[in-house]
């Protein structure tokens, strides 16, 4: 079985939801998901994207129907949600360690870590603040977008 991978809401949304890094997120998935690479995240994760999505609802960034299209979608999408007790001591020291304001997303971060794999992100302003010390953590602008012209 090959290693997880933990993955975080913003990496899901981008997946979801036309946008920038869309593509990249999707080419990601569709990989992990054809060599049953397990996808792993905090339980938050799921409260994350459910939130997200119904805010853009809420805020007419999306029709309800693709609201509703998306969040089906998500559903699909094969991630293990881990509530291990871990997490929360871990998420912590890292938000000490990076000063971060908010421990939500080092809950990822701990995850990843606990579980000695790598961590994919579309925030770039956590990315940023942790890339030079943890070199696990991956960010979905550095992935190249396939060239559908070249096969």
């Amino acid at each position: 079985m090959n290693s997880p991978v933990c993955i975080d809401a913003s990496l899901i949304v981008r997946i979801l939801v036309p946008g920038p890094f869309s593509q990249e997120a999707e080419s990601l998935l569709s990989a992990w998901l054809e060599e049953d690479t397990p996808l792993i995240a905090p339980a938050l994760l799921a409260f994350e994207v459910t939130s997200t999505l119904r805010r853009m609802v809420y805020l007419q960034a999306l029709r309800p129907e693709r609201g509703e299209e998306a969040f089906t979608q998500f559903q699909r999408i094969p991630i293990r949600l881990s509530h291990r007790k871990g997490i929360f001591p871990l998420a912590w020291q890292l938000a000490q360690q990076f000063n971060r304001s908010r421990a939500y997303d080092t809950s990822y971060l701990a995850l990843a870590q606990l579980n000695t794999c790598e961590f994919w992100t579309a925030d770039e302003r956590l990315y940023n603040a942790v890339r030079n010390q943890l070199e696990w953590v991956r960010w979905i602008g550095d992935v190249q977008p396939e060239n559908p012209n070249e096969s």
